[in-house]
Order: C-alpha cells, then sequence, then structure tokens
C-alpha cells in the first residue's frame, strides 16, 4: 500500500499536526513503509502459535488475597494538615 502526500495531509489535518510543505514527502515514503511491514506481517504462519504468547515464559505471582492497612497509616497522613485517630480529617461538606 503506497501513502501520498495528499493522505499525509489529510491524517496532519485529522491528528491536528502541522506538518510543513517540505516534509510531506519523507513522511509518505516512510509511512507507505510500515504499511508495506505490517502486510508482511500478516503473511506469517501463526497456525500453531497460541493467542497469547510470549518470547519470555513469565508466571504470575500467588499471594494470599488479605486485606490489610499497608502497616504505614503513621507515614501517610504525616503530612495532613489534620487527623484524628490515624486518619485524615476533613470538614463537614454536606448538612
Amino acid at each position: 500500500m503506497s501513502v501520498d502526500q495528499e493522505t499525509v495531509r489529510g491524517i496532519a489535518r485529522l491528528a491536528r499536526v502541522e506538518v510543513p510543505e517540505d516534509d510531506l514527502g519523507p513522511l509518505s515514503e516512510e509511512l507507505s513503509k510500515i504499511l508495506l511491514w505490517v502486510e508482511q506481517l500478516g503473511e506469517v504462519d501463526t497456525a500453531g502459535v497460541p493467542p497469547v504468547a510470549s518470547v519470555t515464559e513469565t508466571r504470575l505471582r500467588h499471594r494470599a488475597d488479605e486485606v490489610a492497612d499497608g502497616g504505614i497509616a503513621e507515614k501517610v497522613t504525616a503530612n495532613a494538615p489534620d487527623r484524628q485517630q490515624g486518619m485524615f480529617a476533613v470538614p463537614k461538606v454536606v448538612e
């Protein structure tokens, strides 16, 4: 697929990006090369590849799902202008 300068101008307008006239030619060539590369990816045989694959073998770390306060309430509220019983104190906003 080839991208001409008019297409680049339209894309730039839609993206609200100012592209100088001198840059339209090189940019259209670069976009054409990118689209050609994407088309080449479609030719790769992926029949035996599972839908979710990674180049490195990774496993999620499992941990117990426990509710905790983090143990750092004092650090979290240290800079609060007003705190009471380890919590942020805020003015009442609803009457």
